[in-house]
């Protein structure tokens, strides 16, 4: 079985499936989290039979929502939290010069990087999952780059993406 997720409203109906945030249970604007048990029925027969899970638009999926997405599945489906999303195999789409994640970190953010804050500053929850989030996107093993655009027929507006991405 394969579910189909994506970040907003539009690119879920696309691909004919739903939000994210859906999935994971929370309100729109809500700062309230979500908390998940690992008993949770319902959680466990939404993933019970699902092997695939297609995610739509990644440019506007943030660390922190891939962290979170990978701690649900992995409870659901009752594995080492260290199988990454639980043993689904993950395949993500997107283009990622179009939109970021709102109020979360990009996925190719470096954590490696010097920042600006106190280097001896203890890290807080969300960014040890932003962490945990960018070493899933690590070990990615197979990546496809599709390189033809198919959707502008303008060309000049072609050559001008064609320019940016150069």
């Amino acid at each position: 079985m394969m579910r189909k997720l994506a970040p907003t409203g539009i690119a879920a109906a696309e691909i004919d499936g739903m939000t994210i945030h859906s999935f994971l249970g929370e309100q729109h604007n809500s700062r309230k989290p979500h908390t998940i048990k690992a008993s949770d029925s319902k959680l466990e027969k939404a993933w019970r039979l699902v092997e695939y899970l297609i995610i739509d638009e990644m440019s506007m999926v943030g660390l922190t929502l891939l962290a979170k997405l990978n701690r649900i599945i992995s409870a659901a489906k009752h594995v080492d939290p260290q199988i990454p999303f639980g043993g689904v195999n993950v395949f993500i789409f997107g283009d990622y010069l179009q939109y970021r994640p709102v109020y979360d970190v990009p996925l190719h953010t470096d954590f490696s990087l010097p920042s600006r804050k106190n280097s001896s500053k203890l890290l807080t929850e969300k960014e040890i999952q932003q962490c945990v989030a960018r070493s899933l996107i690590l070990q990615i093993n197979c990546v496809v780059k599709l390189t033809q655009q198919m959707r502008t027929e303008d060309l000049q507006y072609l050559q001008l993406l064609e320019r940016l991405r150069q």
